[in-house]
């Protein structure tokens, strides 16, 4: 493809090839020739074996576990294309890692996820294109454009498509009070009422005690978050919902960071099915039954094709 003198060129490094694979084929385009890997001591080691000088160059790459390996991985290879005299570089971050440190909490807290929107950017990344930010505000820590898109764009149609678009007997839960706002966008499409589970620990080391806020007893409950990390606030909220009297508990989350015992967790809860997109590559060893994963490829290749044609992404947000 080559548009305006500017041939567009994919990359990617190791964190989610199945992604970045699906990426290529949407567009009809193969990925670059590349090697990343590391050097005998654990540096990462990248070699570019395609020519990108002059052409809009865009590299897929989660910042996942090994989180500090498949940032730097990401930070080299735009280095390496930078000094290959790239026309522009776009960082395609379908999970931006250290996001939920946005801020300090106390006192000598670093602001990591504003640290590593300067090392992109330093690295010479020209723009970058993600997915659902754990917190909005850090579209602002980035001195180049950033390009926002949203899961509920890929996680809406499947939901409805689950309760046969009969949406009378669905709530939406917002599984704490930060994501209020991220419940009550995506409970709109169901024209339903929301639900806040509201968290309190009594003092320290002693179990949180989980109150719901509003009527899930005898509901279709739908948990909806950015990510599911190690579970534990996703399936004590489930527990509490059931102990309400819920129908059934559903979660539906972007990310599946999955760490830890989450896998563990999630198969002995109350959930029905949890729903994520595959902006993290999730191993067949983590692939349990009640785990639903919906590719998110067809909407990244879109909004490449859209960035790199010079056309707006706004059509593909759905908030």
């Amino acid at each position: 493809m080559n548009l305006h003198g500017r041939e567009i060129k994919l990359f990617a490094a190791n964190s989610n090839p199945t992604l970045a694979n699906d990426v290529s084929t949407y567009l009809g385009i193969p990925l670059g020739r590349a090697d990343v890997g590391k050097f005998s001591d654990g540096e990462t080691s990248v070699s570019v074996y395609d020519t990108v000088r002059g052409c809009d160059v865009f590299v897929i790459q989660s910042i996942s576990e090994p989180t500090n390996d498949n940032l730097m991985e990401l930070l080299v290879m735009i280095d390496a294309f930078k000094r290959a005299s790239a026309g522009r570089i776009t960082a395609v971050v379908p999970y931006y890692g250290y996001a939920r440190q946005d801020r300090k909490a106390k006192g000598r807290d670093p602001i990591t996820a504003k640290l590593v929107a300067d090392m992109i950017s330093v690295a010479g990344a020209d723009r970058i294109l993600t997915m659902d930010l754990h917190a909005p505000q850090i579209q602002g820590f980035f001195n180049i454009p950033l390009d926002h898109l949203v899961g509920a764009t890929l996680l809406t149609p499947y939901v409805m498509k689950k309760f046969d678009n009969n949406y009378d007997n669905v709530v939406v839960m917002s599984p704490d009070v930060g994501s209020i706002k991220r419940a009550r966008n995506f409970a709109r499409h169901f024209n339903a009422p929301i639900a806040i589970v509201d968290k309190r620990r009594p003092k320290a080391n002693v179990s949180e005690v989980m109150n719901i806020i509003g009527d899930v007893e005898g509901k279709d409950v739908i948990i909806f978050d950015d990510m599911i990390d190690t579970a534990g606030t996703l399936v004590g909220a489930a527990n509490a919902i059931k102990d309400h009297g819920a129908k059934s508990i559903t979660a539906a989350a972007t990310h599946p960071v999955l760490s830890g015992p989450a896998i563990e967790r999630i198969a002995e809860s109350n959930l029905d099915e949890v729903i994520v997109l595959d902006t993290i590559a999730v191993p067949e060893s983590k692939r349990i039954p009640k785990i639903t994963v919906l590719p998110s490829g067809g909407l990244f290749a879109e909004a490449i094709s859209r960035i790199y044609s010079d056309k707006a992404i706004s059509p593909l947000v759905d908030t």
